[in-house]
Order: structure tokens, then C-alpha cells, then sequence
């Protein structure tokens, strides 16, 4: 057999030119099978189109040089091994054999002759009665038999999904275990790890929760939206806007069928807890296969929130008595598909590998980033003189970079102990609380300003080495910018302290709970700053506020021992304070001296 040789160029500098690529040669045998074309790649590995000894067609994944030598990276590629092993049915792509202990760690998956929903969609458009209906079903079942060997896959979307033509139909098979997760195994949530399709990734993973076999219904009907109406359910725009849609829950579902918006829309609720179950889902797909009213297969409550839809006239389900309920009304079956030509299993070298695994592994380029040598007696390919130079593996390609925040812990535990410690000291001394406060207002902005604009570029043009001579240039701009929006998103919050703080005082007094209690008691103080702190993250421009503050106490106040020592001393500390200042019945105003009387200076309607 003629040498194969594969070759990509490199790209160099933010001009992005083509310099000369540097290949890795790797053996054309590996085990019992023979390697052929490389049809995808991505930051961990390659993908080949190989020939197993008996003459079955199979798809190889075969780690990158520098990740061979990483023992973490074995270590993951044995976690999916056994993941996807434990997954049997003819929906899901089947694993066949691995060696992930041997010198060039690889897994034997089965080759499927398809090609990725989001790819048929865009060529012949949404898929309409049978074909949709097909989709739906065979989604649903490889969905139970993940679920059924405890794995929730975490990732299901278009590209995931392939299409295979038997006799003129199309039937889905499952594809990418990369993200999924075992559910009984809590080494792999610790991790961390979100990789994925932003407007394809459910609320609970892109913010870092508990997931379930919810999630990949929620995915389901997210896959099966796209499907129907041609357009993602979130809509597309920065990475970051389409995550926000998903976390908020707005979505759009104009291209659906109306029949069928009630069941997508419900299993895409924000909150796991009010998506219909796996049983109301499946009998809601088949009523609407019917002609049937789908919402009478979902809970008894549902989302009554106007503002959750951007677009559309869907059918809102109000609460209802199972014991009323109102009898299905019955639609017109739907109309026969446009007939349309089949899609045929393509001869040429399949490019649904490479989609299959680019998104899923960009963050092993971060994590191994840059060239990586073995060390003089360690090469992880050996190679035999005679198959040397057959195959070449180039650098990998940047695909652009995943939001580092996404899927990261929320830290509402820390938060909320400095939100004590921050209304403890405010009683005391508010002054220096709401200095500190405004310091961090103006930090955390800043920081999420410049990770949200490495990000978007990065997201468009992948990595680049002048991206941080770039933040370093612009960050006195993001500085400015965050020291304006702070003030400005404070001059609501601060009005509210004062309302809250002068109502109380004066409800206190006028009552006879308590009496003369000044506007500048320390438990007005202390109401008034609680107040107006939570309008300032919950309110108009609080969003930077939010991520910023994560990101700052993710990477200050690491995990552990750290802490546990700054909650204990937020709470013990502001909780200290807060009592002392009540016990003194007055607050301090330094640095404007003890002469100075905030009672002064409020207005006289208060």
C-alpha cells in the first residue's frame, strides 16, 4: 500500500499566515488495525478511517504525541472507554476495543456510515412528519439506554447526532461520549469539566449544577427544535449572549410546528425540577404523532412567565385540576413531508469526525498548550524503519477557545458569607463598607470585561500571541468603562438603602417596637445596606457584577482550608461587628469625623 501522508499548515502570529507544517509520523498499524485516511482531529487526538484485521470498517482515536506522555490524559481516555462500553443499542455508537495503556493510547469505535443532523438540516432543511418523528424516537431510545447504564451524556446536540439512510429513511444514531459523565462516579464532577456547544448546553451545566438524566431530556428537545425549524432554539450571536438565553430560558421556537411547541418548550425550562419526566416527554411525542393535544401528557403546572419566549405564540398551560381536565382537542394529522432525495452514505473521507471531536477537546489545547517533545528514549509512537514517514500527524488547528466560566462552581457559599460580612461592617462604619464595595464593583467588572473580550476573540479567531499584549493595551479602557457602569448601577441600589433605611427607622419608632431609633442606628444601616447590596447584584447592569465576582473568588479564594478560613471570618467577623455597633446604638463615619450627622444631609420629605 502507497504511503498517506496528511499535512495541515500551521498558522503563525495574528496574521494567521501559513508557515511550513511539522509532522508527527505514527505508526499505519496499531493493534490489529490499519490505519487509512484521517477524517477529523481536534486538540487530544486524530480520527482515522481504519480496516480491522477481519476486514471491519472501524473509526480509531489516537492521543496527540505531547498528551501520550500525560498521564491525566490517559487517564480520561480510560474513564470514556469504560463509559461508553457500558452503553449497548443500535442508537449509540458502540465502542469495539482501546488500548489506552500501551505506547500510543487509542480507541476502536464503531464507524457509522451517517451524517450529523445539523448537517442534513442545513442542506435539505428541517426534517418534517416521519423523518421528525423518527428522530424523535430514536433519540429517545438511545437516551434510555445511556440512562440505563447510569450515564448522563451532558452534550447531545445536531452534531452529535448522525443520520443514517436505511432503505430511504433516516435513523439517529448517538455519537461523543467525550463529556459524559458516569453518574455513581464523583471523580469526574469534581473536575469541573464542560466542554460543549453554547445554545446546546443545559442551564445546569453552564452553571456548574447537579446533572441528570433532565439534562440530556433538556438536550433532546433542544436537538429536536433545531431539527423542525432549521434554527437553533437560542438563536446564534456571541458565546456569550446565547449562554445568558439559555441560563434565562429564552428561547425561540417560531419554525415549530404549534402543535409540538408545548412539549419542546416545556422540557426546556431553566429549572430541571419543573421539566417533564423521561414518560411525559415520550407519551407527548406520540399524542402529537396523533394528532393529539401534547400539553395534556405534561405536569399539571407549567412556566407562566411572559417573559421567558423572545418570540412566537406558544400555547401557555395554566394550572389545572387533573380531575377537570379539559378533553384533548384534536388536530388535522400532519401533512406529508415534501418528498426530497435520500441522503446516501458519502464514499469520501467522512468530515463528521472532525466536528465530532473539535469542540469537544479544546480545552486540552489549553491545558497541554504549545509543542511538547519526548524525552530521548520516551517516544509514546514507535516506529518501525519500513513505516516510517507513512502517516503524518500535524499540529492541531485552533478551533477558537471555549468561556473558561462555563460550567465553573457559582461559589454562592463564599458569596453570601462576604455579603455578611459586608452588611456587618456597613452597620459599623458604612462609609468604609461601601468604599469596599465599590472597589470590588469596579475590580470585578474589569475582570469580566477583559475575560469576555478574550474570549469573543478568541471564540472568532482562535488563540493568537498578540491577544495579551492586547489586554494589557486595553485595559485601562475596561478599567474606565467598569469605574462608570459601577457608579451608575449604584445610584438605584443607594436610593434604595435610603427608602429602606429611613422606613424602618421610622416604622421602629412610630410602632413602639423600639424607641428614637435614628435613621443612623446601626440596624437601619444594616437594612438599608442588605437591601440596596442585593438590588446592586440582581438589578440593571448587574451581570458583569455577578460573573466578575465569581471569577475573582474562584481564582482568590481557592477550594479548602482558604475557604473555609474566609467564610468563618466573614461570618464570625461581620456578625461580631454587626452586634457591637448595636450595642453602642451608633455607627462610625470615618473618615468624616465623629461631629459628622448623616441626618443632616437627607432630604427633608424623608
Amino acid at each position: 500500500m502507497d504511503p498517506v501522508t496528511s499535512e495541515l499548515p500551521r498558522t503563525s502570529g495574528s496574521s494567521g499566515a501559513p508557515t511550513r507544517p511539522v509532522p508527527v509520523v505514527v505508526p499505519r498499524v496499531l493493534g490489529d488495525y490499519r490505519l487509512g485516511e484521517r477524517v477529523g482531529e481536534g486538540g487530544m487526538g486524530v480520527v482515522w478511517r481504519a480496516r480491522s484485521g477481519d476486514g471491519r470498517e472501524v473509526a480509531v482515536k489516537v492521543l496527540r504525541e505531547h498528551i501520550a506522555h500525560d498521564e491525566q490524559a490517559r487517564a480520561r481516555l480510560r474513564r470514556e472507554v469504560r463509559t461508553l462500553a457500558r452503553v449497548h443499542s443500535p442508537r449509540v455508537a458502540a465502542v469495539i476495543d482501546a488500548d489506552v495503556d500501551g505506547p500510543a493510547p487509542y480507541i476502536v469505535t464503531e464507524f457509522v456510515p451517517g451524517r450529523p443532523l445539523d448537517r442534513v438540516v442545513e442542506e435539505h432543511g428541517p426534517l418534517r412528519g416521519d423523518d421528525l418523528l423518527r428522530l424523535g424516537r430514536g433519540l429517545g431510545e438511545a437516551l434510555r439506554a445511556i440512562h440505563g447504564a447510569g450515564i448522563v451524556h451532558r452534550d447531545l446536540k445536531p452534531g452529535n447526532v448522525l443520520l443514517v439512510d436505511h432503505d430511504g429513511t433516516l435513523e439517529p444514531v448517538v455519537i461523543d461520549f467525550g463529556i459524559a459523565q458516569v453518574a455513581d462516579d464523583v471523580r469526574l464532577t469534581a473536575t469541573g469539566l464542560v466542554m460543549g456547544t453554547p445554545g446546546y448546553l443545559s442551564p445546569e451545566v453552564v452553571e456548574g449544577g447537579d446533572v441528570g438524566e433532565a439534562t440530556d431530556w433538556w438536550g433532546w428537545a433542544a436537538t429536536l427544535a433545531f431539527a423542525a425549524s432549521g434554527q437553533p432554539p437560542f438563536g446564534r450571536g456571541p458565546l456569550t449572549v446565547v449562554v445568558d438565553r439559555v441560563v434565562r430560558g429564552r428561547l425561540q421556537l417560531d419554525g415549530v410546528d404549534p402543535a409540538l411547541r408545548p412539549l419542546l418548550a416545556a422540557a426546556l425550562d431553566p429549572d430541571p425540577a419543573r421539566r417533564p419526566s423521561q414518560q411525559q416527554v415520550l407519551t407527548g411525542l406520540e399524542r402529537y404523532s396523533r394528532g393529539e393535544d401534547v400539553t395534556t401528557a405534561l405536569p399539571t403546572w407549567h412556566d407562566d412567565d411572559p417573559t421567558r419566549l423572545d418570540h412566537g405564540d406558544l400555547t401557555r398551560l395554566q394550572p389545572r385540576s387533573p380531575v377537570t381536565r379539559q378533553t384533548p382537542r384534536r388536530r388535522p394529522a400532519p401533512r406529508p413531508a415534501p418528498q426530497r432525495e435520500p441522503v446516501r452514505p458519502r464514499r469520501e473521507p467522512a468530515r463528521w469526525e472532525q466536528q465530532q471531536w473539535a469542540e469537544q477537546e479544546q480545552w486540552e489545547e489549553q491545558r497541554w498548550p504549545g509543542p511538547h517533545r519526548a524525552e530521548p528514549g520516551g517516544a509514546p509512537y514507535p516506529v518501525s524503519p519500513q513505516h516510517q514517514g507513512d502517516l503524518a500527524l500535524p499540529d492541531p488547528v485552533d478551533h477558537g477557545s471555549p468561556d473558561p466560566r462555563i460550567g465553573r462552581s457559582s461559589r454562592v457559599g463564599t458569596l453570601t458569607a462576604m455579603l455578611v460580612g459586608f452588611v456587618g461592617l456597613a452597620a459599623a462604619a458604612p462609609l468604609v463598607a461601601w468604599s469596599l464595595f465599590v472597589v470590588w464593583g469596579v475590580t470585578a467588572r474589569t475582570v469580566d470585561r477583559v475575560l469576555t473580550s478574550l474570549v469573543l476573540r478568541r471564540h472568532v479567531a482562535g488563540p493568537r500571541r498578540s491577544d495579551v499584549p492586547l489586554l494589557v493595551v486595553s485595559s485601562p479602557w475596561h478599567l474606565v468603562a467598569s469605574l462608570v457602569s459601577t457608579v451608575l448601577a449604584l445610584l438605584l441600589p443607594a436610593a434604595a438603602a435610603l427608602v429602606v433605611a429611613v422606613g424602618l427607622s421610622r416604622f421602629l419608632t412610630s410602632s413602639g417596637t423600639m424607641s428614637g431609633i435614628p435613621v443612623d442606628h446601626p440596624l437601619a444601616l444594616g437594612a438599608g445596606s442588605l437591601a440596596a447590596a442585593w438590588l446592586a447584584w440582581w438589578g440593571l447592569g448587574s451581570t458583569s457584577l455577578r460573573r466578575g465576582s465569581r471569577t475573582l473568588v474562584r481564582g482568590a479564594v481557592p477550594r479548602g482550608a482558604v475557604t473555609l478560613v474566609v467564610v468563618t471570618l466573614c461570618l464570625v467577623g461581620g456578625a461580631a461587628i454587626a452586634s457591637y455597633a448595636y450595642l453602642e446604638g451608633a455607627a462610625s463615619w470615618w473618615p468624616l469625623g465623629p461631629d459628622f450627622d448623616p441626618r443632616a444631609v437627607i432630604p427633608d420629605r424623608f
